[in-house]
C-alpha cells in the first residue's frame, strides 16, 4: 500500500489561483490531494477539477467484501452519480479527502456507504487508473466475513451478494462499471485466495 506523505504546511492549490479565479470556498470534503505515484502530496485540488479532464493524480479507496460462500457484495451506483450511474460496482469506493490517510478514507467511506465500521481490511493492490476524465491512484482492499450491511440510499442505489459465476456472466455486458471489470480481472486470484 502506498501511504500518503503530507508536508507540514498546506499543499498549494492546483491549478494555481489567479486574480480572475481565486481560491474556491468549496467544502473541505471536496478538496482532494494531488499526488505523485510515490504518495507524496504535491498539491490539493477541487473534486470538480480532478474530474475535468485535467487529470491530476489523486487517491481513491476501493473495498471488496467477500463472504465464506465465495460471494462478493456489489453496490449499484445511483443515477445521480456523474460517473457510471446505474451500474454495479465495488462494494465501497470513494475519494481520499485532503488531509486524510488512506485508511481513514477507507473506514469513512465504508461507514458512509454501508454502515460498515468493524472489519479487518486486507490490502490487495495499488495501481493507477486513467479514464477520459480522470487519473486515480486506486488503493484496493478486501474484507472477508458475514457483515450486516446497511446501504445509505443517498450513496448506494442498491446492494446485493453476487456469486462469482454471476459476475463472470455479467462481464462485458454493460451491467458492471468498466473500472470494476478491469480491477476484478486483476485482483480475482488474490481475492478468492482469501477464502
Amino acid at each position: 500500500m502506498v501511504g500518503l506523505i503530507y508536508a507540514y504546511e498546506m499543499a498549494p492549490v492546483v491549478p494555481s489561483p489567479t486574480a480572475g479565479a481565486p481560491v474556491s470556498d468549496a467544502p473541505a470534503s471536496e478538496w482532494l490531494p494531488v499526488v505523485e505515484p510515490s504518495g507524496l502530496v504535491v498539491g490539493r485540488a477541487e473534486r470538480a477539477y480532478c474530474h475535468s479532464g485535467a487529470k491530476p493524480l489523486h487517491p481513491v479507496v476501493h473495498l471488496h467484501i467477500i463472504d465464506r460462500y465465495s460471494r462478493i457484495y456489489l453496490q449499484k451506483r445511483p443515477m445521480t452519480k456523474d460517473i457510471q450511474p446505474g451500474k454495479w460496482d465495488t462494494a465501497v469506493g470513494g475519494h481520499v479527502s485532503y488531509g486524510e490517510s488512506i485508511m481513514e478514507a477507507l473506514f469513512r467511506e465504508s461507514s458512509e456507504e454501508l454502515g460498515l465500521v468493524e472489519f479487518n481490511p486486507i490490502h490487495i493492490e495499488t495501481y493507477e487508473f486513467e479514464s477520459e476524465v480522470e487519473r486515480e491512484m486506486v488503493n484496493v482492499f478486501a474484507a472477508v466475513g458475514s457483515y450486516e450491511l446497511h446501504p445509505d440510499p443517498e450513496e448506494v442505489a442498491e446492494g446485493r451478494w453476487w456469486d462469482v459465476a454471476d459476475i463472470d456472466a455479467a462481464m462485458g455486458k454493460g451491467i458492471l462499471t468498466p473500472n470494476f471489470e478491469s480491477e476484478y480481472e486483476m485482483i480475482r486470484p488474490a481475492l478468492l485466495a482469501l477464502l
